[in-house]
């Protein structure tokens, strides 16, 4: 008699491989949608993007009309709308994202070359999120004095209100202009990351202390918890050994939201600091109106989002056992 209990082999790889190519379809739905989205509305702004370029010093252009045309038919400006977005799209298929507006060189590279300051900087402020948002929460969950914890708890919903362009002024006139201790501008090495990413930090721990706050408030309220109270385990024992990981799963499904959060906020941020980046890159692609830039920018976020979630979802089952247990069971 067969055993039912033991997974099939061959069903194991088919039910993996369909999760597989699942996956890969919602991801390339998602890079089509963001796509399509901003290639609709930047083409349903009224201003002419050659134009722009044109006129880029703010005085009238002396390029007659045949060196319009040429710019536009360059840019494939001059054709129908559905022709120029499936150009664009099958372009983009290819890896070709085409070449800037406003300054001619290539999207692609522009990219690489302005990724790898804001990743430092994304990353740092990540870093410095998780340690602000987990220890506040920890130091409002050890704390015996009430009005402490009370005012510990209220720090989140203050950060979260601070708006991040305010958050920049007001650190780089206190640290930069009276103390001296930081650059005020530019990628001038690690002293010049500290402010920009304190500044994307700051409402990034909030949301993640007051989603670990609520998440060990339930933990500490299941059985298990009672139980080991019960045992005489200590509070920082349990707190750290048995309630901090379960806690966890919570903040971890926020890492997609956090991330994107960074990367949209790098565009104040690096506009603030004066750093070269991402972020400074879609600032000037959309006021210029510059269609594939801003394209590539979009197309770039949402790739990360994308790989963002897909790896929390590979970490989901090394947090939580129950996890782990539904997949096994799922394969039989």
């Amino acid at each position: 008699m067969t055993d039912l209990s033991i997974p099939h082999p061959g069903r194991r790889w088919r039910q993996a491989t369909l999760a597989a190519v699942h996956r890969l379809w919602q991801s390339a739905l998602v890079l089509w949608a963001a796509f399509s989205l901003s290639f609709v509305i930047l083409y349903a702004l009224p201003s002419d993007p050659v134009s722009i370029m044109l006129n880029q010093n703010g005085e009238p252009s002396a390029a007659d009309q045949a060196q319009i045309q040429a710019l536009r038919a360059e840019y494939h400006l001059d054709e129908p709308l559905a022709v120029q977005y499936g150009i664009a799209l099958w372009k983009a298929l290819q890896l070709d994202l085409g070449r800037s507006i406003q300054s001619g060189e290539s999207v692609v590279a522009a990219l690489a070359q302005a990724l790898p300051a804001t990743a430092q900087l994304t990353f740092l402020a990540l870093g410095l999120a998780l340690l602000g948002g987990i220890g506040l929460a920890l130091a409002a969950n050890l704390t015996r004095w009430p009005w402490l914890r009370d005012a510990l708890l209220g720090v989140p919903a203050l950060s979260v209100s601070l708006p991040t362009f305010w958050v920049g002024l007001l650190l780089l006139q206190g640290f930069s202009f009276n103390l001296h201790w930081f650059p005020a501008m530019g990628n001038r090495g690690f002293a010049s990351l500290i402010l920009p990413a304190l500044t994307l930090a700051i409402p990034a721990a909030a949301v993640i202390a007051q989603v670990l706050v609520r998440s060990l408030a339930g933990v500490r309220q299941q059985p298990f918890a009672e139980a080991l109270r019960a045992k005489g385990v200590s509070d920082r024992r349990l707190l750290f050994v048995h309630l901090l990981h379960n806690a966890a799963v919570p903040v971890l499904s926020l890492a997609g939201v956090v991330v994107g959060n960074l990367l949209a906020g790098a565009v104040v941020t690096e506009t603030v600091f004066s750093r070269e980046g991402v972020g400074r890159l879609a600032q000037a692609a959309v006021g210029s109106q510059d269609i594939p830039m801003v394209q590539g920018v979009v197309l770039l976020a949402a790739f990360i989002f994308i790989a963002v979630n897909l790896l929390v979802d590979l970490l989901y089952p090394l947090l939580d056992p129950r996890l782990r247990q539904s997949v096994r069971g799922g394969q039989r």
